[in-house]
């Protein structure tokens, strides 16, 4: 059923504030896929933070026009769903990826980040960003990495004066025996 020019302004007005706040965008071919494998899909993208959307085209084309995915506009060709990532860079990469593994007929397309498009086989590297939790206990490492290497260091110095401090008082004894 074709929709109406105000419908379609209203799916283009829906999907804008998606498009200009998200962290990264995955389209993908979903030709093949029954209405459960859709909705199973759809099902684990609001588990995991992704909005999720079967649109057309020149739709999404309106709707990322002027935002950093607009560089996808161009290879926007045949049935696609795209995946946006709300919460992390590689929410919408893993997800689709995950997906993708048990159902051969969806197809990544597009992967989009920092306003570069690129080809659908870049969605591996995109699922295996960190997410938010992960980046963020990898800093804290790389931070109290340097502070642990100091406490170990003052503690063999510590550890090597007294052990100094003790031969020389086992020293001291001997002289004083042999005295």
């Amino acid at each position: 059923m074709a929709l109406a020019l105000d419908g379609k302004k209203a799916v283009v007005e829906e999907l804008a504030p998606y498009a200009a706040k998200a962290h990264s965008a995955v389209a993908a071919e979903y030709r093949g896929l029954t209405v459960t494998e859709l909705t199973e899909l759809r099902k684990v993208a609001r588990d995991t933070g992704v909005y999720l959307r079967v649109v057309k085209n020149t739709l999404a084309k309106r709707a990322v026009a002027g935002t950093p995915f607009e560089c996808m506009q161009d290879k926007m060709v045949g049935p696609l769903i795209l995946a946006f990532s709300m919460e992390d860079p590689g929410s919408a990469g893993r997800l689709i990826n995950d997906f993708a593994k048990t159902n051969d007929k969806l197809i990544a397309k597009i992967v989009s980040i920092d306003g570069e498009a690129y080809d659908g086989s870049e969605l591996a590297r995109l699922a295996s960003l960190p997410t938010r939790d992960q980046g963020i206990s990898l800093v804290m490492a790389l931070m109290l990495a340097p502070v642990e290497k100091l406490a170990r260091t003052l503690l063999a110095l510590k550890e090597q004066r007294d052990d100094g401090e003790a031969s020389t008082e086992s020293e001291a004894e001997a002289v004083a025996v042999a005295e």
